[in-house]
């Protein structure tokens, strides 16, 4: 039998418990690749919108194919995604609301130094990859199903290059590890602008080939479906979309540096 003063404190507990917001504690569910992650930018956005709203974003950084799965099984609120054939058919299929392009940045060959397979003079990303299949140099790949190894499994079809040449290797590393790797072997990979300048001084790589369409790397925030998810955390999820296209989310996006390089621009308009 509880006595005065148990009753008392469990009346203020209660008491306290009714003025917190109702979303103080919950979390966001967070999908997203490993770029977002490895280029420090969602450390540098996180703590203001969470500061600001209340919620915790828990991030699972993962290869955009593996992100996508999480969130047609509902177990993430949202998706933060860099390869628009995917994401179209996300949504599609009915996993995916609300899409909203939100930031870019650009995909880069990067090298060695040196350019052994003499790259820097192509004209076009397919050239380009289809000297260093011919030129018996290293390439690695991802090998993850990331938005990155989809942009490069897209290449290698439009140069008509079936990647299983000598020196080709698949390793299912994210990029950060991809990067090191390429550097230990003094190989050709692909990379996303902002992994690479944000793992620049542990890299004896350099920028061998940029620029084009071809290499074009568009960033979207896309909801769960509610209809197919109705548990999921759909509230908070659309907070932090809606402050990821607000105009302090996308200044923060662009204003976003390391080593003094911009590695996102803004991207989204009404």
């Amino acid at each position: 039998m509880l006595n005065m003063k148990s009753l008392l404190s469990l009346v203020v507990a209660a008491s306290f418990l009714t003025v917190l917001p109702a979303h103080s504690t919950e979390i966001i569910k967070l999908a997203t690749t490993t770029s977002t992650e490895n280029s420090g930018l969602l450390k540098e956005l996180l703590p203001k919108f969470e500061s600001e709203s209340g919620y915790k974003v828990q991030v699972i950084a993962t290869g955009t194919g593996k992100a996508l799965k999480l969130g047609e099984q509902g177990d993430v609120d949202l998706v933060m995604t860099h390869a628009p054939s995917a994401e179209a058919k996300f949504v599609a299929d009915g996993f995916g609301v609300e899409p909203r392009g939100i930031m870019e940045n650009d995909f880069v060959v990067l090298g060695p130094k040196n350019d052994p397979a003499k790259i820097r003079d192509s004209k076009t990303a397919e050239e380009a990859f289809g000297k260093i299949a011919k030129s018996g140099v290293h390439f690695i790949s991802r090998g993850d199903n990331s938005g990155t190894h989809i942009k490069e499994l897209e290449v290698w079809k439009a140069a008509s290059v079936t990647p299983d040449f000598k020196g080709y290797t698949s390793v299912g590393q994210g990029m950060g590890k991809t990067l090191l790797m390429a550097n230990e072997m003094q190989g050709y990979t692909l990379s996303d602008r902002g992994t690479f300048v944000a793992y620049k001084t542990k890299l004896d790589l350099g920028v061998d080939f940029d620029g084009g369409k071809t290499l074009a790397n568009p960033y979207q925030v896309i909801l769960i479906n509610s209809a197919k998810y109705p548990d999921l955390n759909h509230k908070g999820a659309k907070a932090f979309s809606d402050w990821l296209i607000s105009k302090e989310g996308q200044s923060m996006i662009n204003n976003f540096k390391v080593e003094g390089e911009q590695l996102f621009k803004a991207t989204y308009s009404e």
